[in-house]
């Protein structure tokens, strides 16, 4: 899959989450929801598709009991 098969949401998110650093920032689905002004299920749901759909340009992992989430939006 590549960027095409990505939803606006999906795009916005992705590229949110590179210019973002929650690697030093613990990553909060709360924050995400209240910036996009969609549920925590949607953004639930987009990340989930990210890591299908551009699964290369997104790690996200588990350290010191927080989410920490790395992406880049570049081809």
């Amino acid at each position: 899959m590549s960027f095409e098969d990505l939803t606006e949401f999906e795009l916005r998110l992705l590229k949110w989450i590179s210019s973002s650093d929650f690697i030093e920032v613990p990553w909060s689905t709360k924050r995400a929801s209240d910036a996009f002004g969609v549920s925590e299920k949607e953004v639930y749901e987009a990340l989930a598709a990210l890591t299908l759909k551009v699964r290369d340009n997104i790690h996200i992992s588990y350290d010191d009991g927080a989410i920490r989430i790395v992406a880049d939006d570049t081809v």
